[in-house]
């Protein structure tokens, strides 16, 4: 038995990698190209481990993709590989079109040939889920009620203009050829390995090195937050028990103001390592001018998890929060190496 991961150097996909291998006896296929935001330092208590096979590789190169699904035969194939960072794609929009809808399309088209030519006992357990995220729905205002499934997709920047466009080539896909999908669209990760230009590693990152914590416009965007393990955790549960062809809306329930998380990771610092010259990591925080089009609140409706499969998050963002930041204090190293001058660079432009 085997499955296949895509993007499962990044964080997300990273994280349930090292998550499935600890629960199944099983290979895993990980597949990723290794942009810069994929790491193989996040799969480095793998090594040695004979059940994960990783394979750097491009999800549009449809050749080697159709031989690792003859070669393996996986039963299920999860998809992470995708350009994420919103800012990034205002500035490269080309990079996130090329990744997450000609990417999705050659996958399809792979999984398309690959479900066609299997027998019946076998294309009854087959599963590709397509992971995309809640900003596919657009912007909510301060009283609307929040996102559920059947919501109208309105997306607001090019990256998830790119992951919508996604999710209605993994629809028509089912809906045309009859492939078993599943659609998950969760809310904003944070965690392990997850790269330090979001807000909450960024945060950390900064405020460690006694730099300035940029905070786009007023910092009352709200975002809902969803520690990576319970994101993971949402995941096997809709493999094994999701109905073939829906969606699936992963929360956290935990709706704050990024001013309140920057407030919060400032908080936790003071506590676990308080500044040499013992001022707040507050007094670093600075409002920089708001990005274009940036969305006023994202908030998941995720009971349909809930009353449907029996999931429901188990980090509340006291506890996950806590976790995170006690992660990149005990693991400077692994931040040390990805923030080279490229990143060092990034992080310049698009700050000041």
């Amino acid at each position: 038995m085997s499955i296949m991961v895509t993007g499962g150097a990044g964080f997300i996909g990273s994280n349930f990698v090292i998550e499935w291998l600890e629960r199944h006896n099983e290979r895993v296929i990980n597949v990723d190209k290794l942009t810069y935001a994929g790491n193989l330092e996040n799969l480095v208590t793998l090594e040695g481990n004979s059940n994960h096979i990783f394979v750097h590789e491009d999800i549009r190169n449809t050749q080697v993709i159709n031989q690792l699904l003859q070669d393996y035969k996986p039963h299920f194939i999860i998809n992470f590989a995708a350009e994420t960072h919103v800012d990034r794609s205002i500035h490269s929009p080309e990079e996130f079109i090329r990744t997450n809808i000609n990417g999705t399309f050659h996958l399809l088209e792979s999984i398309r040939k690959y479900w066609k030519d299997m027998a019946d006992k076998d294309k009854n357990n087959l599963r590709f889920l397509h992971v995309s995220t809640d900003e596919v729905y657009g912007s909510l205002d301060l009283n609307e009620p929040a996102f559920t499934e059947t919501h109208r997709y309105n997306p607001n920047s090019p990256y998830s203009a790119t992951k919508a466009a996604s999710d209605h080539l993994i629809r028509a896909y089912h809906r045309t050829y009859g492939i078993p999908v599943l659609t998950t669209n969760c809310s904003n990760n944070y965690g392990p390995f997850q790269f330090p230009e979001k807000l909450i590693p960024l945060t950390i990152h900064n405020a460690l090195r006694i730099k300035d914590i940029p905070i786009y416009g007023d910092g009352q965007q709200i975002r809902d937050w969803l520690y990576v393990g319970d994101h993971c955790s949402a995941i096997r549960h809709i493999l094994k028990e999701g109905n073939v062809g829906e969606m699936y809306n992963v929360g956290g329930y935990n709706e704050m103001t990024n001013l309140e998380v920057v407030n919060t990771i400032c908080e936790i610092l003071d506590e676990l390592q308080p500044r040499l010259d013992g001022d707040s990591y507050k007094s670093l925080i600075k409002f920089v001018k708001d990005r274009p089009g940036h969305d006023k609140r994202y908030a998941i409706n995720a009971t349909k998890i809930e009353k449907n499969l029996n999931w429901k998050p188990t980090e509340t963002f006291e506890t996950g929060i806590q976790k995170t930041v006690q992660w990149y204090l005990n693991n400077q190293d692994w931040v040390a190496n990805i923030t080279n001058r490229d990143y060092r660079t990034w992080i310049s432009k698009q700050y000041t």
